[in-house]
C-alpha cells in the first residue's frame, strides 16, 4: 500500500504541474503508386486539475491505510 500511495502522490504532483500532454500522429493523405503524401498532426490532451487532486488524496489515503495495517 505504501508504494501505491507514493506512486499516486507522484502522479498527482506531475498532473498538477504539467496540466496537459501532447502526442503526434502521422496521417496519410494520399497514396498513388510509389508516391505517398502524408502530414504529421500534433494533438494536445488537457488534464483537469481535479485529476491531480484526486490522485494526491487517494495516495494519502493509501499511505494512511498502509500505516494503519502495520500497527
Amino acid at each position: 500500500m505504501k508504494i501505491a500511495g507514493i506512486a499516486l502522490i507522484a502522479i498527482g504532483i506531475i498532473a498538477l504541474s504539467y496540466q496537459f500532454f501532447t502526442y503526434t500522429t502521422k496521417e496519410q493523405d494520399a497514396k498513388i503508386g510509389p508516391i505517398e503524401i502524408a502530414h504529421t498532426e500534433k494533438h494536445t490532451v488537457p488534464i483537469p486539475p481535479i485529476v491531480g487532486g484526486v490522485c494526491i488524496v487517494a495516495g494519502v489515503v493509501a499511505l494512511a491505510a498502509g500505516a494503519r495495517t502495520n500497527l
